[in-house]
Protein backbone atom coordinates (compact mmCIF):
# COMPACT_ATOMS: atom_id res chain seq x y z
CA UNK A 1 0.00 0.00 0.00
CA UNK A 2 1.56 3.26 -0.82
CA UNK A 3 0.57 6.66 0.55
CA UNK A 4 0.56 7.91 -2.67
CA UNK A 5 0.29 7.11 -6.46
CA UNK A 6 1.02 9.62 -9.13
CA UNK A 7 0.09 8.50 -12.82
CA UNK A 8 2.41 10.48 -14.78
CA UNK A 9 5.92 11.06 -15.22
CA UNK A 10 6.12 14.35 -17.34
CA UNK A 11 7.43 17.46 -16.11
CA UNK A 12 3.68 18.32 -13.32
CA UNK A 13 3.93 14.35 -12.00
CA UNK A 14 7.47 14.72 -11.44
CA UNK A 15 7.69 17.73 -9.49
CA UNK A 16 4.60 16.64 -7.67
CA UNK A 17 7.00 13.87 -6.69
CA UNK A 18 10.15 16.20 -5.73
CA UNK A 19 8.27 18.57 -3.41
CA UNK A 20 5.94 14.91 -2.04
CA UNK A 21 9.32 13.65 -0.82
CA UNK A 22 9.95 16.41 1.76
CA UNK A 23 7.75 13.85 3.72
CA UNK A 24 7.67 10.63 5.56
CA UNK A 25 5.41 9.00 2.92
CA UNK A 26 5.96 5.85 0.37
CA UNK A 27 4.83 7.61 -3.57
CA UNK A 28 5.29 5.92 -6.61
CA UNK A 29 5.34 7.71 -10.07
CA UNK A 30 3.81 5.44 -12.91
CA UNK A 31 4.69 6.05 -16.34
CA UNK A 32 3.61 4.43 -19.10
CA UNK A 33 6.74 5.17 -21.66
CA UNK A 34 10.06 3.84 -20.93
CA UNK A 35 11.20 7.43 -19.66
CA UNK A 36 10.10 9.77 -18.02
CA UNK A 37 9.83 13.42 -19.81
CA UNK A 38 8.57 11.20 -22.37
CA UNK A 39 5.17 13.02 -23.29
CA UNK A 40 4.06 16.52 -23.66
CA UNK A 41 6.66 17.29 -21.48
CA UNK A 42 9.52 16.41 -24.10
CA UNK A 43 7.83 18.82 -27.12
CA UNK A 44 7.14 22.52 -25.95
CA UNK A 45 8.75 25.86 -26.43
CA UNK A 46 10.98 25.66 -22.82
CA UNK A 47 9.63 28.75 -22.03
CA UNK A 48 9.16 29.92 -18.33
CA UNK A 49 6.31 32.76 -18.68
CA UNK A 50 6.13 36.09 -17.01
CA UNK A 51 2.34 35.47 -16.58
CA UNK A 52 0.73 38.81 -18.27
CA UNK A 53 -1.05 36.32 -20.98
CA UNK A 54 -3.01 33.93 -18.15
CA UNK A 55 -6.88 35.17 -17.43
CA UNK A 56 -6.47 37.23 -14.36
CA UNK A 57 -7.81 35.03 -11.34
CA UNK A 58 -6.98 31.99 -12.95
CA UNK A 59 -5.29 28.91 -11.24
CA UNK A 60 -2.67 29.87 -14.87
CA UNK A 61 -1.96 33.17 -13.56
CA UNK A 62 -1.43 32.22 -9.86
CA UNK A 63 0.38 29.44 -11.08
CA UNK A 64 2.62 30.81 -13.39
CA UNK A 65 3.80 34.19 -11.72
CA UNK A 66 4.66 31.69 -8.55
CA UNK A 67 5.93 29.22 -10.49
CA UNK A 68 8.49 31.61 -12.64
CA UNK A 69 9.24 32.97 -9.14
CA UNK A 70 10.75 29.17 -7.76
CA UNK A 71 12.72 29.05 -10.89
CA UNK A 72 15.84 30.39 -10.45
CA UNK A 73 15.98 28.68 -6.73
CA UNK A 74 15.22 25.57 -8.07
CA UNK A 75 17.74 25.28 -10.57
CA UNK A 76 20.26 26.46 -8.40
CA UNK A 77 18.80 23.30 -6.30
CA UNK A 78 19.18 21.04 -8.86
CA UNK A 79 21.49 21.79 -11.01
CA UNK A 80 19.52 22.46 -14.16
CA UNK A 81 20.28 25.18 -16.93
CA UNK A 82 17.52 28.36 -16.25
CA UNK A 83 18.18 31.96 -18.07
CA UNK A 84 16.16 34.90 -17.59
CA UNK A 85 16.01 36.46 -21.10
CA UNK A 86 13.11 38.20 -21.21
CA UNK A 87 10.33 38.35 -23.69
CA UNK A 88 9.02 40.73 -26.67
CA UNK A 89 5.05 40.49 -27.19
CA UNK A 90 5.47 42.60 -30.68
CA UNK A 91 2.17 45.04 -32.25
CA UNK A 92 2.50 45.10 -36.37
CA UNK A 93 -0.15 47.38 -36.94
CA UNK A 94 -1.69 50.33 -34.82
CA UNK A 95 -5.23 48.86 -34.79
CA UNK A 96 -3.74 45.84 -32.47
CA UNK A 97 -1.94 47.92 -30.17
CA UNK A 98 -5.04 47.95 -27.85
CA UNK A 99 -4.74 44.24 -27.39
CA UNK A 100 -0.93 44.83 -26.82
CA UNK A 101 -2.21 47.25 -23.43
CA UNK A 102 -5.05 44.59 -22.59
CA UNK A 103 -1.93 42.27 -21.95
CA UNK A 104 -0.03 44.82 -20.10
CA UNK A 105 -2.64 45.29 -17.77
CA UNK A 106 -3.52 41.94 -17.35
CA UNK A 107 0.15 41.33 -16.79
CA UNK A 108 0.05 44.13 -13.77
CA UNK A 109 -2.85 42.34 -12.02
CA UNK A 110 -1.30 39.15 -12.00
CA UNK A 111 1.46 40.52 -10.63
CA UNK A 112 4.21 40.68 -13.05
CA UNK A 113 7.09 42.58 -12.36
CA UNK A 114 8.77 44.84 -14.59
CA UNK A 115 6.54 45.35 -17.43
CA UNK A 116 6.78 48.00 -19.60
CA UNK A 117 5.58 49.45 -22.99
CA UNK A 118 7.98 50.21 -25.58
CA UNK A 119 8.62 51.67 -29.02
CA UNK A 120 10.17 50.61 -32.15
CA UNK A 121 13.55 53.21 -31.45
CA UNK A 122 14.00 50.42 -27.94
CA UNK A 123 12.73 47.58 -29.70
CA UNK A 124 15.61 47.42 -32.11
CA UNK A 125 17.86 48.44 -29.46
CA UNK A 126 17.06 44.81 -27.77
CA UNK A 127 16.60 43.05 -30.85
CA UNK A 128 18.40 44.77 -34.43
CA UNK A 129 16.85 42.06 -36.35
CA UNK A 130 13.06 42.52 -35.63
CA UNK A 131 11.28 43.37 -38.68
CA UNK A 132 10.78 47.13 -39.33
CA UNK A 133 7.04 46.99 -39.94
CA UNK A 134 6.70 46.91 -35.59
CA UNK A 135 4.44 49.75 -33.82
CA UNK A 136 5.07 48.72 -30.57
CA UNK A 137 5.96 45.65 -27.74
CA UNK A 138 5.42 44.91 -24.44
CA UNK A 139 8.81 44.07 -22.82
CA UNK A 140 8.65 41.24 -20.11
CA UNK A 141 12.21 41.25 -18.37
CA UNK A 142 11.07 38.49 -16.03
CA UNK A 143 10.70 35.83 -18.98
CA UNK A 144 13.28 32.92 -19.06
CA UNK A 145 13.89 30.18 -20.79
CA UNK A 146 14.76 26.32 -19.06
CA UNK A 147 15.96 23.17 -20.97
CA UNK A 148 12.10 20.99 -20.27
CA UNK A 149 13.75 17.33 -20.89
CA UNK A 150 16.48 18.26 -18.10
CA UNK A 151 14.20 20.18 -15.79
CA UNK A 152 12.05 17.04 -15.66
CA UNK A 153 14.61 14.38 -15.05
CA UNK A 154 16.25 16.36 -12.37
CA UNK A 155 12.90 16.83 -10.41
CA UNK A 156 12.71 12.52 -10.85
CA UNK A 157 16.14 11.79 -9.94
CA UNK A 158 15.92 14.47 -7.09
CA UNK A 159 12.65 12.70 -5.56
CA UNK A 160 13.88 9.44 -6.57
CA UNK A 161 17.62 10.34 -3.92
CA UNK A 162 14.30 10.91 -1.54
CA UNK A 163 12.79 7.74 -1.61
CA UNK A 164 9.97 7.89 -4.42
CA UNK A 165 9.89 4.74 -6.75
CA UNK A 166 9.46 4.96 -10.32
CA UNK A 167 7.53 2.46 -12.07
CA UNK A 168 8.38 3.26 -15.98
CA UNK A 169 6.97 0.87 -18.67
CA UNK A 170 4.16 0.50 -16.47
CA UNK A 171 0.99 1.61 -18.43
CA UNK A 172 -2.63 1.68 -16.21
CA UNK A 173 -5.30 0.18 -17.70
CA UNK A 174 -8.33 1.76 -14.95
CA UNK A 175 -8.42 3.27 -11.84
CA UNK A 176 -11.29 2.30 -9.57
CA UNK A 177 -11.93 2.91 -5.31
CA UNK A 178 -11.58 0.30 -2.76
CA UNK A 179 -14.46 -0.50 -0.42
CA UNK A 180 -12.14 0.12 2.37
CA UNK A 181 -10.99 3.13 1.06
CA UNK A 182 -8.19 4.18 -1.12
CA UNK A 183 -7.58 3.31 -4.51
CA UNK A 184 -6.42 0.37 -7.30
CA UNK A 185 -4.82 0.97 -9.96
CA UNK A 186 -4.38 -1.74 -12.13
CA UNK A 187 -1.75 -1.71 -14.80
CA UNK A 188 -0.23 -3.74 -17.42
CA UNK A 189 1.97 -5.18 -14.92
CA UNK A 190 -0.92 -5.70 -12.14
CA UNK A 191 -2.58 -3.81 -9.66
CA UNK A 192 -1.11 -1.58 -7.56
CA UNK A 193 -2.64 0.52 -4.44
CA UNK A 194 -2.69 3.66 -2.74
CA UNK A 195 -4.72 5.76 -0.22
CA UNK A 196 -4.03 8.51 -2.40
CA UNK A 197 -3.56 9.29 -6.35
CA UNK A 198 -2.34 11.76 -8.28
CA UNK A 199 -3.62 12.28 -11.77
CA UNK A 200 -1.21 13.86 -13.78
CA UNK A 201 -1.34 11.98 -16.95
CA UNK A 202 -1.64 15.24 -19.52
CA UNK A 203 -4.23 14.30 -23.07
CA UNK A 204 -5.09 10.93 -20.63
CA UNK A 205 -6.29 13.20 -17.82
CA UNK A 206 -9.74 13.08 -18.43
CA UNK A 207 -9.66 9.45 -19.31
CA UNK A 208 -8.96 8.51 -15.42
CA UNK A 209 -10.84 11.23 -13.65
CA UNK A 210 -14.32 10.06 -15.79
CA UNK A 211 -13.27 6.30 -14.42
CA UNK A 212 -13.80 7.64 -11.13
CA UNK A 213 -16.16 11.16 -11.05
CA UNK A 214 -19.33 11.85 -11.94
CA UNK A 215 -18.56 15.12 -13.04
CA UNK A 216 -17.34 14.63 -16.26
CA UNK A 217 -14.02 16.80 -18.02
CA UNK A 218 -13.36 16.59 -21.69
CA UNK A 219 -9.55 17.23 -23.02
CA UNK A 220 -8.73 17.95 -26.51
CA UNK A 221 -5.65 17.63 -27.77
CA UNK A 222 -3.78 20.62 -29.04
CA UNK A 223 -0.56 19.38 -31.52
CA UNK A 224 1.99 22.43 -32.03
CA UNK A 225 4.53 22.05 -34.91
CA UNK A 226 7.75 23.48 -34.28
CA UNK A 227 10.97 24.15 -36.12
CA UNK A 228 14.34 23.96 -34.64
CA UNK A 229 17.39 25.99 -36.34
CA UNK A 230 20.97 25.50 -35.67
CA UNK A 231 23.50 26.93 -33.11
CA UNK A 232 24.67 29.28 -36.73
CA UNK A 233 21.30 30.82 -36.47
CA UNK A 234 21.82 31.59 -32.37
CA UNK A 235 22.37 35.36 -32.93
CA UNK A 236 18.49 35.91 -34.08
CA UNK A 237 17.08 36.77 -31.47
CA UNK A 238 18.59 36.91 -27.66
CA UNK A 239 14.75 37.27 -25.91
CA UNK A 240 11.50 35.18 -27.01
CA UNK A 241 9.80 37.05 -29.35
CA UNK A 242 5.68 36.70 -29.39
CA UNK A 243 3.25 38.45 -31.68
CA UNK A 244 0.38 39.58 -30.06
CA UNK A 245 -2.72 38.24 -31.49
CA UNK A 246 -4.85 40.47 -34.15
CA UNK A 247 -6.60 40.07 -37.17
CA UNK A 248 -4.96 37.38 -38.98
CA UNK A 249 -4.86 35.67 -35.34
CA UNK A 250 -2.26 34.75 -32.95
CA UNK A 251 1.68 34.43 -34.30
CA UNK A 252 4.28 32.08 -33.67
CA UNK A 253 7.17 32.69 -31.52
CA UNK A 254 10.61 32.51 -31.77
CA UNK A 255 13.12 31.66 -29.08
CA UNK A 256 16.55 31.26 -28.41
CA UNK A 257 16.92 27.71 -26.16
CA UNK A 258 19.61 27.68 -23.62
CA UNK A 259 22.05 25.54 -25.07
CA UNK A 260 21.88 27.72 -28.13
CA UNK A 261 19.46 27.09 -30.54
CA UNK A 262 16.84 28.91 -31.93
CA UNK A 263 13.48 27.49 -31.65
CA UNK A 264 10.09 28.70 -33.93
CA UNK A 265 6.80 27.36 -33.17
CA UNK A 266 3.87 26.54 -32.45
CA UNK A 267 1.22 26.32 -34.31
CA UNK A 268 -2.28 25.18 -32.28
CA UNK A 269 -4.45 22.39 -34.01
CA UNK A 270 -6.86 20.28 -31.90
CA UNK A 271 -6.94 17.05 -33.05
CA UNK A 272 -8.94 13.49 -31.55
CA UNK A 273 -5.66 11.61 -31.62
CA UNK A 274 -3.76 11.33 -28.17
CA UNK A 275 -0.69 10.35 -29.96
CA UNK A 276 -0.62 12.38 -32.72
CA UNK A 277 2.74 13.79 -32.47
CA UNK A 278 3.24 13.52 -36.07
CA UNK A 279 4.13 16.99 -38.19
CA UNK A 280 2.50 17.96 -40.99
CA UNK A 281 3.68 19.88 -44.58
CA UNK A 282 0.61 22.61 -43.91
CA UNK A 283 1.52 23.43 -40.34
CA UNK A 284 5.18 23.53 -40.70
CA UNK A 285 4.21 25.64 -43.88
CA UNK A 286 2.24 28.12 -41.41
CA UNK A 287 4.68 28.17 -38.99
CA UNK A 288 7.77 29.31 -41.26
CA UNK A 289 5.19 32.32 -42.55
CA UNK A 290 3.90 34.15 -39.36
CA UNK A 291 7.59 33.83 -38.33
CA UNK A 292 8.91 35.08 -41.48
CA UNK A 293 6.71 38.35 -40.43
CA UNK A 294 8.24 38.65 -37.15
CA UNK A 295 12.02 38.88 -37.83
CA UNK A 296 13.84 40.85 -40.77
CA UNK A 297 15.62 37.27 -42.27
CA UNK A 298 14.16 33.86 -40.77
CA UNK A 299 17.41 31.52 -41.76
CA UNK A 300 15.20 28.37 -42.87
CA UNK A 301 18.41 27.33 -43.92
CA UNK A 302 19.55 26.08 -40.94
CA UNK A 303 16.68 24.14 -40.15
CA UNK A 304 17.57 21.21 -38.46
CA UNK A 305 14.61 19.43 -37.29
CA UNK A 306 11.03 19.86 -36.97
CA UNK A 307 8.56 18.05 -34.26
CA UNK A 308 5.00 18.26 -32.59
CA UNK A 309 3.71 17.89 -29.60
CA UNK A 310 0.67 17.80 -27.80
CA UNK A 311 -1.17 19.73 -25.31
CA UNK A 312 -3.78 18.96 -22.90
CA UNK A 313 -6.67 21.55 -23.55
CA UNK A 314 -9.50 21.57 -20.86
CA UNK A 315 -13.03 23.28 -22.16
CA UNK A 316 -12.92 25.57 -19.90
CA UNK A 317 -9.17 26.42 -20.63
CA UNK A 318 -8.19 26.87 -17.24
CA UNK A 319 -5.72 24.30 -15.07
CA UNK A 320 -7.83 21.73 -12.68
CA UNK A 321 -6.31 21.12 -9.53
CA UNK A 322 -6.70 19.44 -6.32
CA UNK A 323 -8.64 16.68 -4.77
CA UNK A 324 -12.13 15.50 -7.03
CA UNK A 325 -15.29 16.66 -4.75
CA UNK A 326 -16.70 13.12 -5.57
CA UNK A 327 -13.78 11.12 -5.48
CA UNK A 328 -11.80 11.41 -1.98
CA UNK A 329 -8.37 10.83 -1.93
CA UNK A 330 -8.51 11.23 -5.85
CA UNK A 331 -6.50 14.63 -7.03
CA UNK A 332 -6.32 15.86 -10.54
CA UNK A 333 -3.59 17.64 -12.21
CA UNK A 334 -5.12 17.95 -15.16
CA UNK A 335 -5.54 20.79 -18.02
CA UNK A 336 -2.19 21.55 -17.94
CA UNK A 337 -1.51 23.62 -21.28
CA UNK A 338 0.78 26.80 -21.43
CA UNK A 339 2.12 27.76 -19.45
CA UNK A 340 2.20 24.29 -17.50
CA UNK A 341 6.05 24.34 -17.97
CA UNK A 342 6.54 27.72 -15.82
CA UNK A 343 3.63 26.43 -13.49
CA UNK A 344 4.94 23.04 -12.54
CA UNK A 345 6.77 24.26 -9.68
CA UNK A 346 4.00 25.68 -7.90
CA UNK A 347 1.69 23.19 -8.87
CA UNK A 348 4.06 20.54 -7.56
CA UNK A 349 4.52 22.45 -4.26
CA UNK A 350 0.53 22.80 -3.81
CA UNK A 351 -0.51 19.48 -4.53
CA UNK A 352 2.13 18.19 -2.37
CA UNK A 353 0.91 20.10 0.50
CA UNK A 354 -3.23 19.34 -0.02
CA UNK A 355 -1.54 15.45 0.07
CA UNK A 356 0.49 16.59 3.07
CA UNK A 357 -2.88 17.69 4.65
CA UNK A 358 -4.65 14.91 3.69
CA UNK A 359 -2.38 12.12 4.96
CA UNK A 360 -1.14 14.02 7.87
CA UNK A 361 2.55 13.77 6.82
CA UNK A 362 5.19 14.50 8.91
CA UNK A 363 8.34 16.47 7.43
CA UNK A 364 11.32 14.87 7.24
CA UNK A 365 15.06 15.98 8.39
CA UNK A 366 16.89 14.18 6.09
CA UNK A 367 15.06 15.34 2.86
CA UNK A 368 18.28 16.14 0.15
CA UNK A 369 17.10 19.19 -1.30
CA UNK A 370 20.27 19.47 -3.92
CA UNK A 371 21.17 17.69 -7.14
CA UNK A 372 24.42 17.36 -9.38
CA UNK A 373 23.94 17.19 -12.85
CA UNK A 374 25.73 15.36 -15.95
CA UNK A 375 29.65 17.13 -15.66
CA UNK A 376 29.86 19.03 -19.21
CA UNK A 377 33.25 19.31 -19.92
CA UNK A 378 32.94 21.99 -22.47
CA UNK A 379 32.51 24.09 -18.81
CA UNK A 380 35.61 23.00 -17.58
CA UNK A 381 39.23 25.14 -18.38
CA UNK A 382 41.61 23.42 -19.81
CA UNK A 383 43.88 22.30 -16.90
CA UNK A 384 40.77 20.58 -15.72
CA UNK A 385 39.47 19.10 -18.65
CA UNK A 386 43.00 17.82 -19.03
CA UNK A 387 43.44 16.49 -15.77
CA UNK A 388 39.88 14.81 -15.90
CA UNK A 389 40.76 12.70 -19.12
CA UNK A 390 43.81 11.71 -17.05
CA UNK A 391 41.98 10.15 -14.59
CA UNK A 392 38.94 9.30 -16.55
CA UNK A 393 40.00 8.54 -20.05
CA UNK A 394 36.17 8.45 -21.34
CA UNK A 395 36.00 12.41 -20.95
CA UNK A 396 38.66 12.41 -24.05
CA UNK A 397 36.46 10.15 -26.37
CA UNK A 398 34.16 12.48 -28.66
CA UNK A 399 30.87 10.85 -29.66
CA UNK A 400 28.42 13.46 -30.69
CA UNK A 401 30.99 15.57 -33.14
CA UNK A 402 27.73 18.32 -33.68
CA UNK A 403 27.20 18.96 -29.58
CA UNK A 404 30.84 17.59 -28.24
CA UNK A 405 29.29 14.80 -26.20
CA UNK A 406 31.58 12.82 -24.55
CA UNK A 407 31.81 9.04 -23.51
CA UNK A 408 32.17 9.67 -20.10
CA UNK A 409 28.85 11.64 -20.14
CA UNK A 410 26.67 8.81 -21.79
CA UNK A 411 28.07 6.48 -19.07
CA UNK A 412 26.89 9.39 -16.62
CA UNK A 413 23.61 9.25 -17.95
CA UNK A 414 23.12 5.87 -18.23
CA UNK A 415 24.18 4.92 -15.20
CA UNK A 416 22.57 7.72 -12.97
CA UNK A 417 19.28 7.25 -10.83
CA UNK A 418 16.79 6.55 -13.16
CA UNK A 419 19.18 6.63 -16.48
CA UNK A 420 18.60 6.54 -19.75
CA UNK A 421 17.84 3.03 -21.25
CA UNK A 422 17.60 3.80 -25.41
CA UNK A 423 18.84 6.45 -27.70
CA UNK A 424 16.35 8.85 -26.84
CA UNK A 425 16.95 8.60 -23.02
CA UNK A 426 20.91 9.39 -23.79
CA UNK A 427 20.14 12.77 -26.40
CA UNK A 428 17.21 14.65 -23.33
CA UNK A 429 20.12 14.08 -21.08
CA UNK A 430 23.63 14.89 -22.83
CA UNK A 431 22.32 16.03 -26.06
CA UNK A 432 23.98 13.33 -28.11
CA UNK A 433 22.17 13.11 -31.14
CA UNK A 434 20.49 16.28 -30.75
CA UNK A 435 23.12 18.37 -33.32
CA UNK A 436 22.98 19.87 -36.94
CA UNK A 437 23.37 15.68 -38.36
CA UNK A 438 20.86 14.61 -36.06
CA UNK A 439 22.25 11.58 -34.41
CA UNK A 440 23.32 10.82 -37.94
CA UNK A 441 26.96 9.86 -37.30
CA UNK A 442 26.35 9.28 -33.17
CA UNK A 443 23.58 6.83 -32.88
CA UNK A 444 25.99 3.11 -33.73
CA UNK A 445 28.49 4.59 -31.08
CA UNK A 446 26.02 5.08 -28.55
CA UNK A 447 23.93 2.09 -29.05
CA UNK A 448 27.37 0.10 -28.33
CA UNK A 449 27.85 2.14 -25.33
CA UNK A 450 24.21 1.68 -23.77
CA UNK A 451 24.87 -2.19 -25.12
CA UNK A 452 27.95 -2.56 -23.03
CA UNK A 453 26.51 -0.19 -20.17
CA UNK A 454 23.09 -2.27 -20.26
CA UNK A 455 24.57 -5.74 -20.44
CA UNK A 456 22.54 -6.21 -23.76
CA UNK A 457 23.15 -7.13 -27.27
CA UNK A 458 22.91 -4.01 -29.83
CA UNK A 459 19.69 -5.61 -31.28
CA UNK A 460 17.70 -4.63 -28.29
CA UNK A 461 18.65 -1.10 -28.03
CA UNK A 462 15.80 1.05 -28.67
CA UNK A 463 15.30 4.58 -29.74
CA UNK A 464 12.32 5.44 -27.44
CA UNK A 465 11.26 1.75 -26.05
CA UNK A 466 9.18 -0.35 -26.82
CA UNK A 467 9.19 -1.63 -30.73
CA UNK A 468 11.19 1.01 -31.65
CA UNK A 469 14.38 -1.30 -32.50
CA UNK A 470 17.53 0.00 -34.67
CA UNK A 471 18.57 -3.05 -35.37
CA UNK A 472 16.08 -5.19 -36.64
CA UNK A 473 18.67 -8.43 -38.33
CA UNK A 474 21.75 -8.80 -39.54
CA UNK A 475 23.13 -8.65 -43.10
CA UNK A 476 26.63 -10.43 -42.70
CA UNK A 477 27.66 -13.26 -40.34
CA UNK A 478 31.09 -13.32 -39.20
CA UNK A 479 32.38 -17.09 -38.61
Amino acid sequence: MYDVIIVGGGVIGCAVARYLSRYQARVCVIEREEDVCAGTSKANSGLIHAGFDAPHGSLMAQYNVEGSKMMPELAKELDIPFRRNGALVLCLNEEDKPRLEALYENGVKNGVEGLELIGPDRIHELEPNITDDVVAALYAPTAGVVCPFIMTIALAENANANGVEFKRNTEVKAIFPRAEGGWAVQTANGVLDAKCLVNAAGVYSDVFHNMVSSKKIHITPRRGDYCLLDHAAADLVERTVFQVPGKLGKGVLITPTVHGNIIVGPTAVSIEDREGVNTTAAGLSELLSKAGTTVKQLPTNQIITSFAGLRAHEDGHEFMIGEVEDAPGFFNCAGIESPGLSSAPAIGKAVAELLRDKLELEERSDFIPTRKGILDPKTLSREERNALIKEQPAYGQIICRCENVTEGEIIDAIRRPLGARSLDGVKRRVRAGMGRCQSGFCSPRVIEILARELGVDQSEITKSGGKSKYIVGTTKNRY
